[in-house]
C-alpha cells in the first residue's frame, strides 16, 4: 500500500491488491451555508484546499469559520470512515480505524462521492465547519471526553480483488448499454443543514480486504499556525453566502440513487458553531446570513 499527495490530492494506492486499487482524496473550500433552522442544496466547490506534507504529517489551512467538504474518486471499491480528531463523523461515536459493520461507521465509494458533514438524520447533514480547539465548539469537543485532537481522520480499505475480478469479467459480458510537526488548532464544528443521504452500506463484510487499510490525518492549521509552518499568510481568503449569492453563482443538487441511512442522535444533539457563538456573545462572522432561495444544479461527478 502506498500514500502520496500531488497538487493538493491524497492518493490512497493498493497495488498489491489490484492494480486499479486507487482512491483519490481532495478537501473542497466551499461557503458555510446560513444556520437558521432550514435545509439548503449542497454548496459548491470554489477551489481545493492545498495540502503539504510537515515531517510525516499533513496539513492544510483553513479560517476560521470556514466550510469545507471531502470528495472521493475512485472506478475501484473502497469501504471509507472519516473521523474528526476522536469522533466518527458518521455515527458520532468513538473513533476507531477497523469499521463496525453492525453498527455501520463507514461508507462505501464510489456509491458516496462526496462528504459534506456529520450525519444528523437520513438525507440531512450539518456542514463541515472549521472552529478553533479550546473553545468548545467542535463535534469533538461535545461528543468526546478525551482532550481534543482537531484535524482529520481517513482509512481506506480495498475491496477483494478476486470480488473486483469477478464483477469486471461479469460486466465484460453484458451487453453494452448507453447511459505535523505542529499540533492542530483547528477541528471541525457543525454548521448549518445540507440535503445529503449517507449511503446504506450494500457490500457483505467479507467482501472487503480488511488486511489492507491506508489511514491518513489531515491537521487543520489556521492562518497564524500556517504563517509559522510556511513562512507566508494562507494562499485563501473565505467567501461568504451573502456575497457568493451576489455573485449569482448556483448551488446544486444531488440526485442520491442510493437509500440513505437514518442519522446519529449524537450528532443531532451538538450545537453548531453558529449556536455556540450566540450562547456566548462572540460573534463569529457574517457567513450564515439570508442567501435567499438558491439556484440550484445537479452537482456532478469529475
Amino acid at each position: 500500500m502506498a500514500l502520496s499527495v500531488d497538487h493538493d490530492t491524497l492518493y490512497f494506492e493498493f497495488p498489491d491488491v489490484h492494480t486499479a486499487a486507487e482512491l483519490r482524496v481532495t478537501f473542497h473550500r466551499t461557503v458555510r451555508v446560513p444556520d437558521d433552522g432550514r435545509e439548503y442544496p449542497l454548496p459548491p466547490s470554489l477551489g481545493t484546499f492545498p495540502v503539504r506534507v510537515v515531517g510525516d504529517r499533513l496539513a492544510l489551512p483553513v479560517w476560521q469559520s470556514e466550510a469545507c467538504w471531502i470528495k472521493f474518486d475512485c472506478r475501484y471499491p473502497f469501504l471509507v470512515k472519516v473521523g474528526v480528531g476522536d469522533v466518527n463523523a458518521v455515527t458520532g461515536g468513538a473513533w476507531s480505524p477497523e469499521p463496525d459493520f453492525d453498527g455501520e461507521d463507514y461508507f462505501e465509494v464510489p456509491e458516496q462521492p462526496w462528504l459534506d458533514g456529520f450525519c444528523v438524520e437520513r438525507g440531512s447533514v450539518r456542514q463541515f465547519v472549521a472552529a478553533r480547539l479550546g473553545e468548545g465548539r467542535t463535534v469533538e469537543e461535545q461528543l468526546s471526553e478525551s482532550p481534543a485532537l482537531g484535524g482529520v481522520r481517513i482509512v481506506a480499505y480495498p475491496l477483494r480483488a478476486e470480488v473486483w475480478e469477478k464483477r469486471r469479467k461479469e460486466r465484460e459480458q453484458e451487453p453494452v448499454r448507453m447511459f505535523s510537526v505542529m499540533p492542530a488548532a483547528m477541528g471541525l464544528g457543525a454548521g448549518g443543514a445540507v440535503t445529503q443521504g449517507i449511503a446504506t452500506p450494500v457490500e457483505v463484510p467479507g467482501a472487503w480486504d480488511l488486511g489492507q487499510s491506508s489511514t491518513v490525518r489531515v491537521d487543520l492549521l489556521d492562518s497564524a499556525r500556517w504563517h509559522d509552518l510556511t513562512g507566508a499568510p494562507p494562499p485563501t481568503e473565505p467567501l461568504t453566502a451573502a456575497e457568493y449569492a451576489a455573485r449569482g453563482y448556483p448551488w446544486f443538487e444531488l440526485y442520491d440513487e442510493a437509500p440513505a441511512r437514518a442519522g446519529s442522535p449524537g450528532l443531532a444533539a451538538v450545537e453548531s458553531v453558529s449556536e455556540i457563538a450566540k450562547r456566548k456573545g462572540t460573534p463569529l462572522d457574517d457567513a450564515g446570513v439570508e442567501t435567499g432561495e438558491p439556484i440550484r444544479i445537479r452537482r456532478r461527478h469529475v
